[in-house]
């Protein structure tokens, strides 16, 4: 999961919330987090790229008609390559000990979803350095092209930009689908254990707003080679037709 995805584990029913008054969701709001606390888990739980992230909700997890709940965060784990969130494993590893998820009724649905993903989200990573590494050389090669003519200069940084284009490409169609998988099995199969999950839609932006700029940037590179071999021809006509 990627971007991050939150699993939110404090959600409880919005509709009888909004019933009732500010005072008596001051007081659900301590025991929803003080149940959380007793329990040793976070109010919510990012998952990154490299890392995830968890903590709690200010000033409590549920909103109220004043104040919307911040996120502060507490700690984020280290940064790993082909990094893979696994939920069950980070809470079932926070509970206290003597208490465990088959106590708290976490659905297996949520763990074999996590779990189907995990290879896809490894290939991610990888695929996303390519894209990465591309976009870099294709920033260095537009660099290069303004100091240097030639049909071989659009052509190589064509072939660079293509490149960026199709890895980031295929890693934001990736995340796009693990995302969509691993919320939809998590808010239909976390509802009766109280947790819920959301889209990080920043991240899914910014992926797929790069993806843009590198169809661009490949798009007009094709351009660049056209008008130089335009050109080129119009030279060499020019450069004939002066000789008769």
């Amino acid at each position: 999961m990627l971007g991050r995805t939150t699993l939110n584990t404090s959600k409880t029913s919005s509709s009888l919330l909004n019933s009732i008054g500010n005072s008596i969701k001051g007081e659900v709001n301590d025991l929803v987090g003080d149940i959380a606390r007793k329990l040793n888990i976070h109010d919510f739980y990012s998952a990154h790229l490299l890392d995830y992230c968890e903590g709690y909700f200010t000033p409590g997890p549920i909103a109220n008609q004043t104040v919307d709940p911040d996120k502060n965060v507490t700690r984020c784990s280290n940064h790993t390559a082909m990094f893979h969130f696994d939920p069950t494993s980070v809470i079932q590893k926070e509970l206290k000990p003597g208490i465990s998820l088959a106590d708290l009724h976490w659905p297996s649905a949520i763990k074999d979803a996590v779990h189907a993903v995990e290879l896809a989200s490894k290939a991610m990573f990888v695929i996303y350095c390519i894209g990465a590494a591309a976009t870099g050389l294709a920033l260095a090669g537009a660099f290069l092209g303004v100091l240097f003519d030639g049909r071989a200069v659009p052509l190589i940084n064509n072939a660079l930009a293509s490149l960026a284009l199709l890895s980031l490409g295929i890693a934001s169609a990736i995340v796009s689908a693990i995302m969509s998988k691993v919320v939809h099995e998590v808010n239909k199969h976390g509802n009766d254990v109280g947790v819920s999950a959301s889209k990080g839609k920043t991240f899914l932006g910014m992926t797929w707003a790069a993806v843009g700029l590198m169809f661009i940037t490949a798009m007009a590179w094709i351009y660049e080679f056209m008008a130089h071999r335009r050109r080129q021809t119009s030279y060499i006509f020019e450069g004939k037709k002066g000789r008769y």
